[in-house]
């Protein structure tokens, strides 16, 4: 609709660090209620951030290496599954680990999508034909009652916001600078998928925001040499996504019907991408590299202090490090 609106493909998406931040959030919680509450105030934040421009600022200078190292770290576990799963799971992970090897070698956007349809099969042949049942495919909402825990919204909800704003809506505003979109108003974007974030969260889903990949996509060339027509792509992008939401219920069999390390190994091989993308921004800078792997190693602990995750800790302990040694290296730099 906000494509239609402006004449601009605002693509959105559900965010991808969000989604990886969840897997870190078990050590947090395991009562899905207060991780939808979590999800709420997140959402009301976004709101927050499109209505206050102050607040949008402070986001957006939180420096790269810290919010890069950030992402880096939660994706880190993930990204091992792959290793773990081949090792206690041969016989299952491996020819999901090849497929996606061979094809990524031949056709590299491929390469998820192919090891994802190996898992479908792997797991469809070991669990047999009872995980396919009727009721259970059918797509349908299961409302949650949310509950507002003070720790788990500062260790689940405030990183889950802030790698939403850092990591995809961000970048989702320089994505369309870079392909010679005007700035769009913020606040309708933000205000909106904030606030659908919130409604959505209700039923069990985690932050909306602007896409960044995808929106390279839509706002590029390959969408259509006109830049007038691209806004097309986006509205088209939005009605597939319904479509594909049908296919909801089948997902979520087919994930309860898999052993989790299998799941989230296929997730690892799809976020390696990502990973490496963090990592890069993490050092890219050699004056801050050593605030981004202290950063880095907080988050990958995994320690969990008063009830607090590590996302949290790796942006506090990051930005003391940069308060700390960044004077004395520009210093440094200086007198080189």
């Amino acid at each position: 609709m906000l494509s239609w609106r402006y004449r601009m493909p605002l693509s959105f998406a559900w965010s991808t660090p969000g989604a990886a931040l969840l897997v870190a959030a078990q050590a947090t919680t395991g009562d899905f209620s207060a991780a939808v509450g979590a999800f709420i105030v997140c959402g009301v934040l976004i709101v927050v951030t499109g209505l206050w421009p102050a607040l949008g600022r402070t986001i957006t200078r939180i420096p790269r290496p810290i919010a890069s190292a950030m992402l880096a770290g939660i994706l880190f576990p993930i990204c091992l599954a792959p290793v773990t799963a081949s090792v206690e799971l041969p016989l299952l992970a491996l020819p999901i680990v090849i497929v996606w090897l061979v094809v990524h070698r031949l056709a590299q956007r491929w390469a998820v999508p192919a090891a994802m349809l190996v898992t479908a099969i792997v797991v469809g042949a070991s669990a047999g034909a009872g995980w396919l049942g009727g009721d259970v495919v059918a797509p349908q909402l299961s409302f949650v009652a949310p509950t507002f825990d003070p720790l788990v919204i500062v260790s689940l909800g405030l990183p889950l916001f802030v790698v939403t704003m850092a990591g995809q809506n961000v970048p989702g505003f320089a994505v369309l600078s870079t392909f010679g979109f005007p700035p769009p108003r913020h606040a309708p974007i933000l205000v909106g998928s904030g606030l659908l974030s919130s409604a959505g969260a209700l039923f069990g889903g985690h932050a909306i925001n602007l896409a960044a990949i995808t929106a390279a996509i839509m706002a590029g060339p390959d969408s259509h040499p006109d830049r007038d027509r691209r806004w097309v792509a986006a509205v088209a992008g939005g009605a597939f996504y319904l479509v594909l939401g049908l296919g909801a219920g089948l997902a979520t069999a087919l994930v309860s019907a898999s052993p989790p390390i299998l799941i989230t190994a296929v997730a690892g091989l799809a976020l390696l991408g990502a990973f490496v993308s963090a990592v890069t921004a993490a050092l890219e800078n050699p004056s801050e590299r050593l605030v981004a792997v202290i950063t880095f190693l907080v988050v990958a602990s995994g320690v969990v202090i008063g009830g607090i995750g590590s996302a949290f800790w790796g942006l506090v302990v990051g930005g003391i490090a940069l308060a700390w040694l960044g004077p004395r290296r520009r210093r440094a730099h200086a007198d080189s």
